[in-house]
């Protein structure tokens, strides 16, 4: 990988380096050459991001990621090749503005909740380019984010939102105003996030390429569609684009003192009454309008907080009046559904290779909602997963000869073997 850099840097200004991270001041390989290429459009930021030391860690990131190939077919080895020969074009484009993103490729992937989110998934070289952008527009523009925002941040994550909330609750403010946007990382205003990013960054350069970036487009079936709104989920850069869009809408909450978490584009605002749950609802109605976003009314609501789930999570209180954590149970399930096809359809597969294949998902399942204070629960749903692995393996002894031996094998008194063998149709 290395080397593949090198081969892709060999006129890219060099970056000094202190304590492994480059420097705000690259300068040029060659010892007495220029900072810069000439024709370039002069904007720092850009060289900063085409800084080899930049690029490689890009690339790390990506290859880390994994994830399928762009309209152009290519994974991440064949792209490697394809730079090698192809980089100092790119980088040239990139310099002097006439870079053009390839379209993103539309796909789909089911909700929890019956519909549809729609993906963009750029060709790798264009995920290796926003990454590389990501990493230093990031340190610029995150500390200038509100405190109450936890989603696609360094350092924080859900469950900062999730302890935030629930210390809210607990402090007796026991009504939420509870918004979701409606289709928002489709609808996202270009003019007015192009705005918001220039008042953060002033380099005309980078606001350059994110603009091509947002219209790049979408092939759909092998068509390629103009794109006048949106910032597709599926790029490096959607989630900090997505901050800079709703980072106002979090200082007008903070302006006014209320409290509130913001997880992407889930905000749950926590008051002590229903009229002032109102009086929130239409404040935000009139700053996302600003936005020309919109609120999903179906999923919006003024309630108590004891009735909403937030980032897959509810609360109830406790003997004492201890506000408590539990999964909700649109979260659980969601979690059968998932075990359900997982073990669905095996195909001759072994018992082994089923558990292999279960273990990634219950793993990370179980790690996100560790914070839950319900340990029946996990009781519940342990006993209900090993039921259905159970009658997958009677399923596949068939007989009841097979049964009555292998559960011996397994060290099952024979009395139980012989019975649940006399039952074989009853897995």
């Amino acid at each position: 990988m290395s080397k593949v850099m090198h081969q892709m840097s060999m006129k890219i200004e060099r970056a000094d380096v202190a304590k492994g991270e480059a420097l705000r001041d690259p300068v040029s390989d060659e010892t007495c050459g220029p900072t810069q290429d000439p024709e370039n459009t002069g904007s720092g930021l850009l060289l900063e991001v085409l800084a080899r030391e930049n690029l490689l860690r890009a690339m790390k990131r990506v290859k880390a990621n994994k994830g399928v190939a762009g309209i152009d077919g290519m994974d991440i080895d064949q792209t490697i090749e394809y730079l090698k020969l192809h980089w100092e074009e790119i980088r040239s484009k990139l310099l002097t503005g006439t870079y053009r993103p390839s379209p993103v490729r539309r796909v789909t992937i089911p909700k929890p909740d019956g519909g549809e989110r729609e993906l963009g998934i750029p060709t790798v070289v264009d995920r290796l380019i926003q990454q590389a952008l990501l990493q230093v527009l990031q340190p610029l523009i995150d500390p200038t984010f509100s405190e109450h925002s936890h989603g696609f941040r360094p350092n924080r994550r859900a469950h900062d939102a999730v302890l935030a909330a629930q210390s809210f609750v607990q402090l007796g403010k026991r009504i939420v105003v509870d918004v979701d946007l409606e289709k928002f990382f489709d609808r996202v205003n270009h003019d007015i996030l192009i705005d918001r990013l220039s008042k953060r960054v002033n380099d005309v350069g980078v606001i350059r390429l994110v603009r091509a970036y947002l219209n790049s487009g979408i092939m759909v079936n092998g068509v390629v569609m103009d794109r006048e709104e949106g910032t597709p989920q599926g790029g490096p850069l959607s989630p900090l684009l997505a901050n800079i869009m709703l980072d106002e809408v979090d200082k007008e909450l903070e302006k006014r003192g209320y409290s509130f978490a913001r997880y992407a584009d889930d905000c749950n605002v926590y008051v002590s009454s229903r009229k002032s749950g109102e009086r929130v609802m239409a404040l935000l109605k009139r700053r996302y309008a600003k936005l020309r976003l919109k609120i999903n009314e179906s999923k919006s609501a003024v309630a108590s907080v004891f009735g909403r789930k937030f980032l897959g999570y509810s609360l109830w209180v406790a003997k004492g009046g201890a506000v408590k954590r539990r999964v909700a149970d649109k979260a659980i399930k969601a979690y059968k559904q998932r075990v359900r096809k997982l073990t669905r359809g095996m195909g001759g597969k072994s018992m082994a290779e089923v558990v292999e294949k279960l273990k990634l998902y219950v793993n990370g399942w179980k790690a996100y909602f560790k914070l839950a204070d319900t340990p029946r629960v996990w009781l519940a749903l342990d006993e209900w997963m090993r039921h259905r692995l159970r009658a997958i393996q009677l399923k596949q002894w068939r007989r009841g000869s097979t049964m009555y031996r292998e559960l011996l094998k397994l060290g099952a008194p024979e009395g139980v073997a012989r019975k649940v063998a006399a039952n074989s149709r009853c897995w």
